[in-house]
């Protein structure tokens, strides 16, 4: 298999079930099969799998918990994105409001000048008004012109404050963002040491245990339909695309052409219709609108468990193409397999 290149997502909801299947599964026998623990979990005590079939389990919820582990990443850089275009943004508007401040101090500058170049006192206006209706209206232009100043200065100060503050915010969005993906990434030496500890275990399982986990964690394969036949030209393509990827290895944190993981394939296939995914199924799983089991269409995405972790598309049928976990293929599954959690229509 190939090592993975990690996404990213906030670890809170994972760390503890990460620590527990983080052991490497190392079988050491038929009838007793040891599992040792990965470095930098030596405080934790050795788990003894007391049959091929308990090990087998254990294989299954080791891959399940890389999945997950795998999504947390991807989200965690989908976010990232997301808070560093936002603070992009403030930049961009504080550098505007900047430019308005330079902008409406020169034309204040000008204003003055005027006032006081043409009114430059209330006394001078006495002296020189020819009667008192004309020292008024001198007065009441030195006013308005005052008055047109200050709400000048309000207005720029106002604007220059709120680009502040926006920049300040987004500035803090991105660097929290930032924070988040560090503290996932910390753990990617850890994990790539449970991945190489699985894939070892996986090797020693026999024919039948493999598919045991296999179906643990990707459901039972069903016969693929002959054709699939959508609502409509986008779904229709993004059905095609994603059912002729099938027999493709699913690799962690893949996105096409050739090998997927499980977002990876959905924002491949939706890329073909046109639609921009981010490569994460828990960000997936908020898009679109939600849409019951029973009103399920071609082309729907499918998600499973919580936090979300695992996506599909549906083709119909009670039935739906995905990159279901390593060691497996891009294939088309029962989308009632265990973990079902909710479905959003995108098309």
């Amino acid at each position: 298999m190939v090592a993975p290149r990690l996404e990213h997502r906030s670890p809170s909801a994972s760390s503890g079930r990460l620590a527990r299947s983080g052991r490497a599964l190392v079988l050491s026998g038929a009838a007793g099969l040891a599992l040792t623990l990965v470095p930098g979990t030596a405080t934790a005590a050795p788990t003894q799998a007391s049959s091929p079939e308990q090990a087998t389990q254990l294989v299954a919820d080791a891959t399940h918990q890389l999945e997950v582990v795998t999504e947390q990443v991807n989200d965690a850089q989908v976010q990232l994105a997301e808070q560093q275009a936002a603070a992009t943004a403030a930049a961009g508007q504080l550098a505007a409001a900047q430019a308005q401040l330079q902008t409406l101090g020169s034309q204040m500058d000008e204003v003055a000048v005027s006032a006081y170049t043409g009114n430059p006192s209330g006394i001078a206006a006495l002296l020189t008004s020819s009667s008192p209706e004309d020292f008024l209206a001198q007065v009441s232009t030195l006013d308005l012109i005052a008055g047109h100043t200050d709400d000048l200065l309000t207005q720029v100060s106002a604007a220059a404050q709120a680009a502040t503050d926006a920049q300040a915010a987004a500035d803090a969005a991105a660097a929290q963002a930032q924070q988040g993906l560090d503290q996932v990434t910390a753990q990617q030496a850890d994990l790539q040491q449970q991945i190489a500890a699985y894939q070892a275990q996986y090797a020693t399982l026999t024919a039948p245990q493999r598919a045991a986990v296999v179906a643990a964690t990707s459901g039972p394969e069903v016969v693929a339909p002959a054709s699939v036949v959508a609502d409509s030209e986008a779904a229709q393509t993004v059905v095609d695309t994603a059912m002729a990827q099938r027999g493709d290895p699913y690799v962690w944190a893949a996105g096409g052409p050739d090998s997927f993981d499980c977002s990876g394939l959905t924002a491949y296939a939706y890329a073909a219709a046109g639609i921009s995914l981010p490569h994460s199924s828990a960000a997936q799983a908020r898009m679109g609108t939600a849409v019951a089991r029973g009103d399920l269409q071609p082309g729907d995405l499918v998600y499973f468990y919580s936090p979300v972790s695992h996506i599909g598309i549906y083709i119909g049928n009670g039935m739906m193409v995905h990159a279901p976990t390593s060691g497996d293929v891009v294939k088309v599954s029962s989308v009632d397999m265990s973990g079902y959690a909710g479905a959003r229509r995108l098309l």
